[in-house]
């Protein structure tokens, strides 16, 4: 009996530790308060201030690839399960979307993996579209896993291509050990290139779709499930449109939000939340303090008008002496930003420079004149005029030739 006890108790211990560990990694929507989202929109609204209780936090804007504020954006964190936001990425460039109604078969890896799941087991078959749901909108690690195995083999050939697409991006501080985000030792990124990655998985219209899904019923194994977001401001907060929650003991409450109001894109991240609670209210604050503060300006249309007037006084001043050609054809350059944001209280001004006297012979590409675009005194783009092609220097015979058609004009 004593034995019989022991074993009782140890196995009992067991079940708790594994349901203890499953729970660190679950994300529970019947456990979100709609009471408090409603205060904490109240209260942003109610100041100009931004103060966030996470650890770690950003806004960037979409359209200009900038930073509108931040909070250690830079400093390199675990990230948990928003790790699936790239896995969603390669996922969906390494297979054509027409293998995505293809089915494949559950490993024995994937049906153990713990945390949050979608409930698959060891042989269940089920196609990459629905694993793709199940990976994003009930944060499936058992869908990550399984993905990763089904497309490159195993977990760490999946890593691999994960990291080699964040080389892609430009990524520095950036490094993937598996697909689903759970601690690792040598997983983690910044809320700055945790942005880029949802910025770059965004412009993916299949993954635009998933992550906008509030609710979805997935097959497996010829049995329908509905599973349901873990975004608790999909649907509830104006203009949410995506993107991905994440929780585990080291990384703490995370949050990748995409919010759209009248053209302004801007992507929301906080990281190292001690609370679902906090995670939530100050991903509210940085998406109201945003649209409250902020507008988006029109940069290109601005250089458009500025490069009109520019031309309008000096394009037919611009003279090239002693060459072929006395007025070559002249171009602007792309501007760095179409669209910018700037505080509501603050205004872009734009300034020109020009320079219209040449020797010949003159290079394709000579800089003939600037565009400054500026916010207060900080610079944000110079954009340059250039001449479209080269102008080569008058030779013997061309300044003979043009004296025999002088002689004949006399004569």
């Amino acid at each position: 009996m004593k034995i019989k006890k022991i074993l009782s108790t140890i196995l009992l211990i067991v079940l708790l530790s594994i349901n203890l560990t499953t729970f660190a990694y679950t994300e529970d929507p019947d456990e979100w308060d709609y009471v408090w989202l409603d205060e904490a929109i109240d209260e942003v609204k109610g100041t100009n201030e931004l103060k966030v209780l996470s650890k770690v936090a950003i806004i960037y804007d979409r359209n200009s690839g900038t930073v509108i504020w931040g909070k250690n954006e830079d400093v390199p964190v675990p990230m948990a399960s928003t790790t699936k936001i790239m896995t969603a990425i390669v996922m969906l460039e390494q297979i054509e979307i027409e293998r995505l109604n293809e089915e494949v078969i559950v490993s024995k890896e994937a049906a153990n993996t713990i945390g949050s799941r979608l409930g698959l087991h060891t042989g269940d078959k089920i196609t990459y579209n629905d694993l793709l749901y199940g990976l994003m909108i009930c944060s499936g690690n058992d869908a990550a896993v399984e993905i990763a195995i089904s497309i490159a083999g195993s977990v760490e050939n999946f890593a691999n291509l994960m990291n080699q697409k964040a080389k892609e991006l430009g990524l520095e501080n950036t490094h993937f050990v598996t697909p689903h985000g759970l601690d690792r030792d040598g997983h983690y990124t910044t809320a700055k290139e945790l942005a880029i990655i949802t910025d770059y998985a965004l412009k993916n219209p299949k993954i635009v779709q998933v992550v906008s899904t509030r609710e979805y019923t997935v097959n497996i194994n010829g049995n329908l499930k509905t599973i349901t977001n873990t975004n608790e401001l999909l649907g509830y907060l104006d203009g949410v449109n995506g993107v991905k929650t994440g929780y585990t003991s080291k990384a703490g409450r995370c949050l990748v939000t995409s919010v759209t109001r009248d053209d302004f894109d801007i992507i929301t991240v906080v990281l190292g939340a001690d609370t679902r609670k906090i995670r939530t209210q100050d991903t509210i604050k940085l998406v109201e303090y945003t649209y409250k503060n902020y507008k988006l300006i029109n940069i290109q249309e601005l250089v458009n008008t500025e490069y009109e007037k520019w031309c309008s006084i000096n394009e037919k001043r611009i003279t090239v002496y002693k060459g072929t050609k006395k007025r070559p054809p002249i171009y602007l350059e792309q501007s760095k930003y179409s669209k910018y944001p700037i505080r509501k209280n603050e205004n872009i001004e734009t300034e020109s420079t020009a320079n219209t006297r040449f020797e010949a012979p003159l290079a394709q590409d000579t800089i003939v004149g600037t565009i400054t675009v500026s916010k207060g005194t900080e610079e944000i783009d110079t954009i340059q005029i250039k001449t479209k092609e080269e102008v080569a220097r008058k030779g013997v015979i061309y300044y003979f030739i043009e004296m025999m058609q002088l002689l004949k004009f006399i004569v």
